[in-house]
């Protein structure tokens, strides 16, 4: 657990090496936050609830900084709201380093008595890190995205010598019946959104064998997919005209430009070449529901996207291993499916609400999940920029219908 905790640690810190103090002060949008807020805000968690609440003697690095680092925690009082995140020009992004060090260096020489007592907890840490480390990739992507430089997070991966093709599409029969959802005693970790175990029916199905890809989706657009409201659902088609509080309409999956079959989208390593092979991602659910309702399917439901990934190696897949420009890309199939985990995180058509018998955790902690069961949908499986053993087939990311500046694709589905 040590190690883990180090590692996670010190890919945080890699992944913020070619950032200069501006890059990590600035935040793009209400839903983005600095490079620098994400590294400290995951230093004030272990800080609040390990090291403040259960090791004797600790003093805070700053009494201060719980107000600015704190996130949405009711329970640990007032805090910065989250649109002003990018006003913290202090503390610096060297400061916010040297908290970082003094947190892990207390942690460490904790940690025989923190996992003793607390295991739990140290664990919840780490896998909130990691939830932070794709955040913090996403919304350096946003904030470079908004440059009129284009710059570039990283230098492009090396190509490879043959270049990846998709799989043609199939459909995959999924098992029907009654099947076990959510975590089980198996799993090492699971967060509390993803418990209990409980079973649910599963009607007949298919699964496509891999995601859609960005090919595809030009066919979409040059088939008018954005200007046929038949295709909507309302509040998509409020949203896609730009009537639903957006600044403009839209009319390609964020950071496209373009047109015609010639497309580029903005990436970590800057502006590139649409690959028409690899998964299309950055799209709403919206977007998602409409392609699927244009390819005459519809998105899975989450449990039959869990039940297809159960048995499957949640370590597969192109996900996040080192710092670097994540970009999802076309991959072969294992056991029928391609991309099950990782490379864009997958649409359900499934709201996110609790399991049968959910109980949140206890104390502040509490709040990481349950509060925000409400107008919400379900994406599953990871993406490219998901570190690697941090998810599993129960595991339950979500975001608001109209939100996709993370990479998020989809997988289409259909009734039998």
């Amino acid at each position: 657990m040590a190690d883990r905790f180090q590692r996670t640690r010190h890919l945080s810190r890699d992944l913020v090496q070619g950032l200069n103090e501006a890059d990590a002060a600035v935040q793009s949008m209400p839903d983005a936050s600095p490079a620098k807020w994400h590294l400290a805000h995951t230093t004030w968690f272990f800080e609040t609830f390990l090291l403040r609440d259960h090791v004797p003697g600790y003093r805070l690095h700053d009494p201060r900084w719980p107000f600015l680092f704190n996130s949405y925690y009711e329970a640990e009082g007032a805090r910065l709201a989250r649109p002003e995140r990018g006003l913290l020009t202090r503390p610096t992004l060297a400061d916010v380093l040297d908290y970082r060090a003094h947190v892990e260096a207390a942690m460490l020489e904790a940690m025989p008595l923190l996992l003793e007592r607390h295991g739990e907890l140290v664990e919840l840490g780490i896998q909130h890190e990691q939830q932070h480390q794709e955040l913090l990739l996403t919304d350096i992507k946003h904030l470079f995205s908004r440059n009129p430089l284009g710059p570039a997070y990283a230098a492009p991966s090396p190509p490879a010598s043959t270049p990846a093709r998709s799989a043609p599409l199939r459909w995959i029969e999924g098992p029907e019946g009654l099947a076990e959802i959510g975590a089980g005693p198996d799993e090492r970790f699971a967060f509390d959104n993803e418990l209990p175990r409980h079973p649910a029916w599963l009607a007949p199905h298919a699964l496509a064998n891999r995601p859609v890809t960005n090919g595809e989706w030009i066919e979409f657009i040059a088939d008018q997919g954005y200007g046929t409201a038949a295709l909507w659902l309302s509040d998509g088609w409020d949203w896609v005209r730009g009537a639903a509080g957006g600044l403009e309409t839209v009319s390609a999956p964020l950071y496209w430009r373009g047109g015609g079959r010639q497309w580029e989208q903005f990436t970590l390593a800057g502006w590139q070449d649409v690959d028409p092979e690899a998964p299309v991602t950055h799209i709403s659910f919206y977007e998602a529901d409409a392609f699927a309702t244009w390819a005459g399917a519809r998105l899975p439901t989450e449990h039959e996207w869990e039940a297809a990934a159960r048995g499957r190696d949640p370590l597969g897949g192109l996900q996040l291993d080192r710092a670097g420009p994540a970009a999802p890309r076309a991959e072969e199939e294992v056991d029928g499916f391609a991309s099950l985990y990782g490379n864009v995180w997958e649409w359900t058509g499934s709201a996110y609400r609790p399991w049968p018998g959910y109980r949140p955790a206890a104390g502040a902690v509490g709040e990481y999940n349950g509060k925000f069961m409400s107008s919400q949908f379900v994406l599953r499986g990871g993406s490219c920029a998901t570190p690697r053993g941090h998810v599993r087939p129960s595991y339950r990311n979500f975001f608001h219908p109209h939100q996709r500046w993370q990479f998020t694709g989809l997988r289409l589905a259909r009734s039998l």
